[in-house]
């Protein structure tokens, strides 16, 4: 499939079949939010990825609709820095100067403006930041993902606290701001015979 007939084909799936997909698909899938877009190159985020059936099991009390959880293959929970300290960026920077050959007084101009847009920013302020940046991972990994012809269905309706404490999520400094179920849609999930209903190219796209 190309990646048009990828988006038609994909849809939220609302149960899957159980059967787990391969390594090799899922980490394809993973390569593609490693290197999705994000924003100073930061990435204030991290993936979990759930593959065993008996954490799955644990997490199906944290979800208000558990069809997808309890059939899924595996489960990635998009987690989100909610703060950013100047040991993460030294990191960051200590990253490029390995992987680029580069001095950190070349990368003093970057580092600079890093620094200016996090002290503008409120602690809240980089709180939504962080989980805007996560859902453009969200988006690549979804893309990926039926690209790979494995289905997927984006969740925002859990628990909060259930899910933190199965993940062991540090709440103090991370949130889990969406997940993503990933499998094979099963038979007699009705919603994959439904068409696709988005708004005309006219509604939705103005040229200006």
């Amino acid at each position: 499939m190309n990646y048009l007939e990828a988006l038609n084909w994909r849809y939220s799936v609302k149960k899957f079949d159980g059967k787990k997909i391969s390594s090799e698909k899922l980490n394809n899938i993973l390569e593609a939010g490693r290197l999705s877009v994000s924003s100073l190159g930061l990435q204030p985020y991290h993936l979990l990825v759930v593959g065993n059936d008996e954490t799955i099991q644990k997490l199906i009390p944290a979800f208000y609709n558990p069809s997808q959880i309890s059939t899924c293959s595996h489960l990635i929970a998009l987690v989100t820095k909610t703060h950013i300290n100047k040991e993460y960026v030294d990191n960051y920077f200590g990253h490029i100067i390995n992987e680029r050959g580069v001095t950190l007084e070349q990368l003093s101009a970057f580092r600079n403006n890093i620094n200016l847009f996090l002290e503008n920013y409120t602690q809240k302020e980089l709180e939504s930041w962080s989980e805007k940046q996560s859902y453009i991972v969200l988006g690549s990994l979804i893309m990926a993902s039926a690209e790979e012809e494995i289905d997927t269905c984006p969740m925002e309706g859990f628990k909060a606290d259930i899910l933190e404490d199965v993940l062991k999520i540090d709440k103090e400094h991370e949130k889990i701001a969406v997940v993503l179920a990933l499998g094979y849609r099963a038979e007699d999930d009705i919603f994959q015979n439904f068409k696709k209903v988005r708004k005309p190219a006219d509604k939705f796209i103005k040229f200006l």
